[in-house]
């Protein structure tokens, strides 16, 4: 278990390395916890997390062929994300704020989930980093499946906990903001969740 420690840390600060740059996930984690609460946020903070995760075990445990896999499948990958943020940005906009807030049951918090999880996955060039993170900093592992496993748990745990803390912050000014400011903040992040979208559609 000691053994295990330096990993697990240096997984956690690779997790959190890769989720703190804000991008489109970001900015409707934000809106999210913003419109709907602290839990909504976190939620669709996790489905970031679950895809970095799941990225970071197919670096981790040296899953060559799905990694070329999934690398010459970006155009396509690309071309879906970046349609599906575009669409995102669009219903942001033109989304009407609640004068207040309701009442998630679980099938939309798990549509909420499953959209960044989605999103994440449609972004191939997040297991490039990986790969080439791993690679740099000559990561040791060790022969077993324990090490890979260790440094993956890691990566999720620092994702996670970025998320949760985003979220938490974000959520202690969620009180303060009303209707009128809540269509600013919309308007707002459509337009950057729209912009976004097509950025990686140009990029395709």
């Amino acid at each position: 278990m000691t053994n295990d420690l330096p990993l697990l840390l240096q997984g956690l600060i690779l997790g959190l390395s890769i989720a703190a740059p804000v991008g489109p996930i970001g900015v409707l984690c934000m809106r999210r916890t913003l419109s709907v609460g602290r839990v909504a946020g976190f939620v669709s903070g996790l489905g970031a997390a679950t895809a970095d995760t799941l990225y970071g075990a197919v670096a981790a445990f040296g899953l060559s062929a799905l990694t070329n896999a999934l690398v010459n499948q970006r155009l396509a990958l690309s071309i879906l994300g970046g349609c599906f943020l575009a669409y995102l940005g669009i219903k942001t906009f033109f989304a009407v704020p609640a004068e207040k807030a309701a009442a998630v049951n679980a099938s939309g918090l798990l549509g909420m989930y499953f959209s960044t999880l989605l999103l994440t996955l449609a972004n191939p060039m997040t297991i490039l980093s990986f790969v080439a993170i791993f690679a740099g900093l000559q990561l040791n592992t060790g022969p077993s499946w324990s090490g890979p496993a260790t440094l993956v748990l890691g990566v999720f745990l620092g994702s996670a906990l970025w998320w949760l803390s985003l979220s938490g912050i974000v959520g202690l000014a969620r009180e303060r903001f009303t209707p009128a400011w809540m269509r600013w903040v919309n308007r707002i992040s459509g337009l950057v969740i729209f912009g976004f979208g097509v950025m990686i559609l140009l990029g395709a």
